[in-house]
């Protein structure tokens, strides 16, 4: 049977509590056709101790902005 997952590193994004997290270069097993991502055990519990408290804000590498809207009708013309 062919293998189709593959080892890479992906951008990992979360919104918790009304904040945006965005995570650059995490370890994952992503799957060729799909491209679902798996994450190990020790990578997830890495995620969620820097975004549950575990790292300030000073220590992430850089800051983001962004915009954001706050949704749209299938009338709404872009």
């Amino acid at each position: 049977m062919k293998e189709t997952m593959i080892e890479t590193e992906v951008t990992y994004t979360l919104e918790l509590g009304g904040k945006f997290y965005i995570i650059e270069h995490v370890p994952a097993r992503v799957c060729r056709e799909t491209g679902e991502q798996f994450f190990s055990p020790d990578t997830v519990e890495n995620i969620q101790t820097m975004i549950k408290g575990g790292r300030n804000l000073s220590e992430w590498s850089r800051p983001l902005s962004t915009n954001i809207h706050e949704g749209c009708t299938t009338s709404s013309r872009w």
